[in-house]
This record gives C-alpha cells, sequence and structure tokens, in this order.
C-alpha cells in the first residue's frame, strides 16, 4: 500500500519494513486520475499490473536514443524487440483462444472474439482471424508453445503452420494413432534450429504423412467467398475464390462485357479490362430493377451532398457521402446524378436530418434514409456492420407509446438487435453526439480512450468525426 493510504506499513515475522511502493508501481495502489479528461469521459479499466509493467517498459525503452548507437548495438536492439514482439503476439494469441473458448465476448455483446478485436482493439478482419488462428495452433502444440513462450516463434510462422497443419489434418492424425508429440516437436525444431526457411516444407511433408489422400471430395460451392475491403476513400479491393464450374460462370459473364467494350485503340490491360466489366455488369443488374429489395428499398448507389456542392462544375473534395459512410469528391455525386432520382433531406443547426416522420408503426423509407446518414451503419459499440445490414429499432417500442420518429429510431444489424430486446440498451449522448451502449447490469461497453498503467487517459485519439456539412457559422463554409 502506498504510504498515505492511512493503512499501518506491512511487516516481516523479523521485523523488517518493506518500503513502500510509490502509486502506479507494480503491486502498489493506483493513483487517482487527476485529469480533466478522466473526470469528464468513463474509462475503460486499466489492464492488470503484470501487463502494466510490460507496457511500462516498453514505454521506456521508445524514449532510448539511438542517434549515438553502434551497428552491432542496432541489430541487438533490433533482435531484442524481435523476441518481445513474439513474446506479446504469443501471449495475446494464448489469451484471445482461451477467451474465444470462455464466450468471453458475450459480455460486450458479441458473437466471438474475431469481431471483439475488430470493434474493441482496431484489428482488420484477417488481423483478428489470424489471431484466434495461432492461439489455437499453441493450443493443440504444446511443444510449440513452449517455444513461442521463450519468443523464439514468430507470429508469421504460427500462420505458416496453421494453415498447413489445420485442426482437420491434426485430428486425423490423432485418430489414426500416429505420434503427435514428434510431429509438435520437428516442427519446433524446424522453427528453433538452422533452417527456419524450411517450415513450409517440413509442415506439408507431416501433412502429406497424415494424410497421403489429401482432404476428402467435397461440395464444390463450400470453397467459394469473395471479400471486400473497403478503404477510407471508398475505392475497393477484393479478394475471393471460386470452384471451377462458378469460375467459369464468372470468367464467362465478365468476358462478354469486356470483349463487346474493346474498341480500335484500346489500351487497358486484360485486368482493367475485367475490373470495368464488373462494375457495368452491376450497372446493368442495378438499371434493370430486378434485384431484390433490400431493406424496404431497391439497391442503390446513395450519395449525400448539399445542393451548392453538386451545382459546383470544379469538383469539390470530399464534398460526397456515400451510403457505406466513404466520403468522395461533388464529381461522384455529379455522375450519379445524371441518371438518378434526387431526394431532398433538410439538415438542422447540428448538421442531423431534422425529424420527418408521421404516425405509423414502421418506419417509412424517409426516416430509414434520415437514420442512415445520421448513424452511418448499427450504432451498437464496437459493431461495424453497414446500414444495408441493419434494421430500424424503435428506442421506446411503438406498443408501448413510443413514435416512429427520427429521435426514436436507431439502426440495428440483427445479432444487435436481438441484443437490445434481451437485456443490453441503448442510449443518445447530446453532449458527445454518440450513442452509448450498456449491458443488462448497466455498465457501459467502452472501447476507448485508451488507458496508461495507472488509469489516466492517454490523448484521445477516438474523437468524433466532423460533419460533413459544417454549420454555416464555421469559417470558410457557406
Amino acid at each position: 500500500m502506498g504510504l498515505d493510504s492511512g493503512t499501518p506499513p506491512r511487516t516481516t515475522p523479523s521485523g523488517w519494513v518493506p518500503e513502500a511502493l510509490p502509486p502506479g508501481a507494480l503491486g502498489a495502489d493506483r493513483a487517482p486520475a487527476s485529469s480533466s479528461v478522466a473526470a469528464a469521459r468513463r474509462l475503460p479499466e486499466p489492464p492488470p499490473d503484470d501487463v502494466a509493467a510490460v507496457i511500462d517498459a516498453l514505454l521506456t525503452a521508445v524514449d532510448a536514443e539511438l542517434s549515438s548507437a553502434t551497428s552491432a548495438q542496432l541489430l541487438d536492439r533490433a533482435r531484442g524487440l524481435a523476441r518481445a514482439q513474439n513474446l506479446i503476439t504469443t501471449e495475446l494469441a494464448r489469451v484471445v483462444a482461451h477467451a474465444e473458448t470462455h464466450e468471453a465476448a458475450s459480455a460486450d455483446g458479441l458473437t466471438g472474439m474475431r469481431p471483439w478485436l475488430r470493434g474493441h482493439v482496431g484489428a482488420t478482419g484477417p488481423e483478428a482471424a489470424a489471431v484466434l488462428a495461432a492461439g489455437r495452433v499453441l493450443e493443440r502444440m504444446p511443444v510449440l508453445a513452449a517455444a513461442a513462450a521463450e519468443g523464439a516463434v514468430s507470429h508469421g510462422q504460427l500462420g505458416v503452420i496453421g494453415r498447413i497443419l489445420t485442426a482437420d489434418v491434426w485430428a486425423t492424425g490423432e485418430a489414426a494413432g500416429m505420434d503427435m508429440t514428434a510431429a509438435d516437436q520437428a516442427v519446433t525444431d524446424t522453427i528453433t534450429g538452422d533452417h527456419p526457411r524450411t517450415l513450409t516444407q517440413v509442415c506439408q511433408r507431416i501433412a502429406d504423412l497424415i494424410d497421403p489422400d489429401g482432404p476428402a471430395p467435397a461440395d464444390p460451392t463450400a470453397g467459394r467467398f469473395l471479400r471486400i475491403t473497403r478503404r477510407a476513400d471508398g475505392s475497393r479491393t477484393i479478394r475471393g475464390s471460386l470452384d471451377a464450374a462458378g469460375g467459369e460462370k464468372a470468367e464467362a459473364a465478365l468476358e462478354s462485357i469486356a470483349a463487346s467494350s474493346r474498341c480500335d485503340g484500346d489500351l487497358r490491360t486484360s485486368e482493367q479490362r475485367s475490373a470495368d466489366a464488373l462494375v457495368q455488369l452491376a450497372d446493368l443488374q442495378l438499371a434493370a430493377g430486378n434485384l431484390p429489395v433490400l431493406r424496404k428499398v431497391k439497391p442503390q448507389l446513395t450519395a449525400l451532398i448539399q445542393l451548392e456542392d453538386l451545382a459546383d462544375p470544379t469538383g469539390v473534395a470530399a464534398a460526397t457521402k456515400l451510403g457505406s459512410g466513404a466520403t468522395a469528391s461533388s464529381l461522384v455525386a455529379r455522375q450519379a446524378a445524371c441518371d438518378a432520382d434526387i431526394a431532398r433531406i433538410v439538415l438542422g443547426p447540428d448538421s442531423l436530418p431534422l425529424d420527418v416522420g408521421r404516425a405509423q408503426r414502421l418506419v417509412p423509407a424517409h426516416i430509414r434514409r434520415a437514420a442512415e446518414v445520421r448513424d452511418g451503419g448499427c450504432v451498437f459499440t464496437g459493431c461495424h456492420a453497414p446500414a444495408w445490414w441493419c434494421d430500424a429499432h424503435h428506442l421506446v417500442h411503438w406498443i408501448d407509446g413510443g413514435d416512429t420518429s427520427l429521435d426514436n429510431t436507431a439502426l440495428l444489424c440483427e445479432r444487435h438487435h436481438t441484443q437490445v430486446h434481451h437485456g443490453f440498451a441503448l442510449s443518445w449522448d447530446p453532449g458527445t453526439g454518440r450513442w452509448r451502449t450498456h449491458r443488462p447490469d448497466g455498465t457501459e461497453i467502452l472501447t476507448g480512450p485508451l488507458t496508461d498503467t495507472r488509469g489516466d487517459p492517454l490523448p484521445d485519439l477516438h474523437t468524433a468525426d466532423p460533419p460533413l456539412f459544417p454549420p454555416p457559422s464555421w469559417p470558410g463554409a457557406g
């Protein structure tokens, strides 16, 4: 305990009195948060003492002066930091896998640790999946886990092992009575020995010995996947896999469009022609109007822009907000407006849509559009589901006297809509202009700001996004 705690100092049987620890030291009382930010905001709990000590040590390390270090000292430092990184990533994987087994993420209203990592610590989808997969590898390979606990195994090496020696492959070996401890030892020896670059070949050899015939034939559609990753500027990266028949169909459709649009002097590469064909295929289907209805409206490109920016032919940067939440220049909206319906949404002085609802139970399309403008997607803390996945939820149910208005509407994905109807609660904080989410026990789900080892907040990087259209009182606003 600290000296000023009011508690008598501890004594040992020999009468020795241990020296009091300063506030914030490992094992001592935490100093109370004194910053104005801490007083104004509710913060997550600081990390446990052992993790706090690691953070403190790393914070000290990053302050080291490097300009006077020799080449040998720099290399030794890099080698030590690589081991520290291995230790941290290994422990994170172990904790995440254990938390997944115990369904810890349900305390924050999520289905598992992958969405929790994405929503609460800012990990990307592939990063979150890789952390959980690495933890599963460590669980089934204790020899490897012991080496990883010494900092001898990198996150990338765990990824290679998990991709080849999958849980199914490992279970097949165990069911066949094979010596999986020997396989575990062989993989670990490869990493910690003189030939770590042969890890892929060693793992593949073990997998071939376990199952010489490879995986059994399965439904060819089971391996299909398509992942569309959205960048900050609204552009997309597409990655996927199709079976032989499905790939043939997709190629035939795209090639028919790409070939028909070619002309003399076309200098596009085959990749560019295929990408243009995919966009044109979407244009044709959207224009035909035969696609299934999506959340009560036909699927469409949505672009929110001020009328004066739309009328500006020179182009205004970041003046358009697309339905996905990304911002783009006004030229994108001008192009879309050439063949589109234009709906007017009136914004109030706080840049939020005004309530234009009417007394009916189901949320009409115009109120839903206003909610999409305000919320952008699911408002449950830590969730990033886009607006087109979401239901329009009545904060106060209509049967309980709640009206069908923008103020009484929030967008929630299907899972979190169910959670809110089973104990979780939402509230709008007018001071910050944000939604808050509370667990059934009344505690709030928080994702930031981060705290340091004493519970004081770090500089808050989670500031609210500025309004897309600034009020006229702002400098430079029209």
